[in-house]
């Protein structure tokens, strides 16, 4: 695979962000009513968004070392990933 370009590695981090809106903005009762998701579909997507939010931070470039990550801040993607989690279990 060839190293991802830099417009990439944006959309990468903009759909981490979408996962993070997903993960703090709903409950399971406003997924029931504003996405019209069962719970059990809500859960599913919630664990989705979370490991998804986990595997990007570890994505690396062709080397498998250096990390594709500059300057990005993960602060927000970490706080969704703990809370996810929380609201899994």
């Amino acid at each position: 695979m060839a190293e991802r370009t830099a417009d990439e590695i944006a959309q990468i981090f903009k759909e981490a962000d979408d996962r993070v809106t997903f993960i703090n903005t709903y409950t399971v009762e406003e997924a029931k009513a504003e996405l019209s998701e069962s719970e059990q579909d809500y859960k599913d997507r919630l664990k989705t968004s979370t490991e998804y939010l986990e595997l990007i931070k570890g994505y690396k470039k062709e080397d498998g070392i250096t990390s594709i990550w500059t300057t990005e801040d993960f602060t927000d993607i970490d706080a969704a990933i703990v809370s996810g989690k929380a609201l899994i279990a």
